[in-house]
Parts: structure tokens; sequence; C-alpha cells
């Protein structure tokens, strides 16, 4: 049975809005963190992806982080010239340019990771163990839900998909 109809979608009930809300809030609460070492929100980001082994490409890093592939190379060039990544090229491709955190960049998205959990916890403060884990737990399990409709995985009955290549073309 459907959630939504007419008499409950609103802005405070859409998961869209709530959402959207959220990242903004979140976007404009860390912002002054990361630039008290002169980074932005998405240069952080990419940092992030190559800390945790989730890229190691521009083009990965742009498509983890949602960014335009031109400006994920760009910011990778600041960051580069800044001292805090490393490009090598790949031995067993000469054409792959793997990217990898030097030390510095490691430690300044160390310290950027410690001060973001602080503000992460203290938005999180009254909830139990539980219900943190709850939440996470649900959105995990729509982002999953939400990323195999997109990948044309799971189809949803009466809807047609529309990837979003396919909305530009």
């Amino acid at each position: 049975m459907p959630f939504y109809d007419e008499s409950n979608y609103t802005p405070e009930q859409s998961l869209g809005y709530l959402v959207r809300r959220i990242h903004q809030l979140n976007t404009a609460l860390l912002d002054p963190i990361f630039a008290s070492e002169g980074l932005t929100h998405a240069q952080w980001s990419a940092m992030m992806s190559i800390q945790f082994g989730r890229a190691t490409s521009c083009a990965a890093i742009a498509r983890d982080i949602a960014h335009d592939k031109g400006a994920t190379t760009r910011l990778i060039d600041t960051l580069e010239e800044r001292g805090f990544v490393v490009r090598t090229r790949a031995p067993d491709d000469r054409r792959c340019i793997n990217l990898a955190l030097t030390p510095a960049g490691t430690d300044v998205a160390t310290r950027l990771l410690h001060q973001s959990m602080q503000l992460l916890n203290g938005w999180l403060d009254g909830w139990s163990q539980e219900e943190v884990a709850t939440l996470i737990g649900q959105l995990q399990r729509l982002r999953d839900r939400m990323q195999a409709v997109a990948d044309g995985t799971v189809g949803l009955p009466g809807f047609v998909t529309v990837r979003p290549e396919e909305a530009k073309a």
C-alpha cells in the first residue's frame, strides 16, 4: 500500500524536501570547519573518498561525490598544488592516473574528520545509540533502493524511470 497520497504529501512529510533541507543545513554548518583549513566542502569530500578507499581517480571521485568531472579535475589540481594529493601512474596501465593523499593531506583530512564527527555528535545529542543506528540503517536502505532504481535493476510499478544521463540528452 502506498504511503503518500494527497492528504499527507507536504514538505514536512516529503522525503525529497527533508533530505534536501538536511543536506543544506549540513553544508552550511560544516563549511566553516573546512574553511578553517582553507578547503571547500567538495575538496574535503574528495579527500574523504581517497582516504576511505572509495575512489582513486578523478572520474571515480566525481561519481562518488556527485560532482562534475571537469570540476573534479580542477578540484584535484588545487589539492595537488597545495600538497594534499599526489598523482601517480598505475604500474599496470600507464594511461590510468591514481590519486593518493600525501602525509599533509592525511593530516588535514583527519583533523577535519574529527571536527566533523564532533559536530555530527552534537546534532545527535539526546538520541540513543539504537535510534542513530536505526536512522542510518533506514537511510542506507533508501539509498540502496534509489540506486537500484537509478541503475535500472529495480523497476517501479506504473512508473517509467529516466536515468539522469538520459534526461540530459
